[in-house]
């Protein structure tokens, strides 16, 4: 990080009791209520949670990493509390820097989460990039991801140690593989959260083309790296689709020339706007649902939009399929009761009192 960090972001807007609804992607949400349906989940994550405990982490980064302060790492420090503040949290996580020469950060922890950053991440980004990459943990510290994060790392710690016995390594695989799905989703929000703290969707592209494998960003064509996306989503060969799905399977993270793409896209989205403008949902009228069918729903609404724009041809036969039998069992529902159709509701009512 070799860059001045600025003296001061008096234009930039705060979000007073922002709720993480307001930001998060609808198919994050829709994935973990699916997550939390998965036969044995709540088993796991009840035991995973009696075991452990977070002191151990906090100590390991104590002990072997530099935790950011005003006298280490103070530039880190000022965009720490700056994202802190954007989002109003509440407590202000702290923030570890450990040597790694990936270009890696996480979020961590269950009942005071906190969050690591690598050597390699810090010295590949300048001040705004950094902003962005802090401002997406702390998106996963507001939105409660940090507690189904320290689950999945557990359980892969759990999964080395249990492989000699098949079936409990098959159910935990199960867990493993849905909580990566929805770990995946609940990254394209937090890259949300972190163009909500930084404001600059220029700087949040340079963040990920430098973790796709751009050395200097100057050098690369915008253009030609979203198209990269645009051809992604557009293979013509059903066999490229099944590869993509098998691609992603065992991934925590989204690939970064897609995700980078679909923050592009909230960008520029009236959602961005209205949010900057003041238009949000607070956490003081988000009332916790009773169950997950609104998530569900709007997860369901996303992938169908997507589905209707995609050009794959494997997603575009699951949306022929599912558009199919939709239709069919919307035309039995309404012809055998369920609605104003042919041979309706009319005639039932008829004979209803001779029953």
């Amino acid at each position: 990080m070799t860059d001045d960090i600025e003296v001061s972001r008096h234009n930039a807007v705060r979000f007073p009791g922002i709720s993480p609804r307001a930001y998060e992607h609808p198919v994050d949400r829709g994935a973990l209520a699916a997550l939390r349906a998965v036969p044995g989940f709540a088993q796991v994550v009840k035991a995973v949670a009696g075991f452990y405990s977070e002191r151990g982490d906090r100590l390991m980064a104590l002990a072997s990493a530099i935790r950011v302060g005003t006298k280490q790492y103070p530039e880190i420090d000022r965009l720490r509390h700056e994202c802190a503040e954007t989002l109003d949290l509440e407590t202000v996580p702290n923030v570890f820097i450990q040597r790694d020469a990936q270009a890696n950060a996480m979020a961590i922890g269950m009942d005071e989460p906190f969050i690591v950053l690598t050597t390699g991440l810090v010295e590949l980004m300048n001040p705004e990039s950094l902003r962005f990459a802090i401002g997406h943990e702390m998106g996963h510290v507001l939105s409660g991801h940090t507690v189904y994060r320290t689950i999945l790392v557990r359980l892969i710690q759990m999964q080395l140690s249990m492989s000699w016995t098949p079936v409990s390594a098959l159910g935990l695989r199960a867990v493993i593989a849905a909580l990566h799905e929805w770990f995946r989703k609940a990254e394209l929000s937090c890259d949300r959260a972190g163009l909500l703290c930084g404001q600059d969707p220029t700087a949040a592209l340079r963040a990920q083309i430098l973790v796709a494998g751009g050395i200097d960003p100057a050098k690369i064509d915008i253009p030609s790296f979203l198209q990269q996306a645009a051809e992604y989503e557009s293979v013509e060969d059903i066999r490229d689709s099944f590869l993509k799905l098998r691609n992603v399977e065992t991934l925590s993270h989204p690939f970064a020339v897609v995700r980078a793409a679909q923050l592009q896209k909230w960008a520029a989205s009236e959602e961005y706007r209205a949010i900057l403008a003041g238009d949000y949902l607070r956490r003081d009228d988000d009332a916790p649902a009773s169950n997950w069918t609104d998530d569900l729903k709007s997860a369901a609404k996303s992938y169908r939009d997507s589905w209707s724009e995609s050009s794959d041809p494997l997603v575009k036969a699951f949306s022929e399929v599912g558009e199919a039998v939709s239709g069919a069992a919307g035309k039995v529902w309404n012809k055998f009761g369920g609605g104003n159709g042919n041979g309706g509701s009319d005639s039932d009512s008829g004979s209803g009192s001779a029953k």
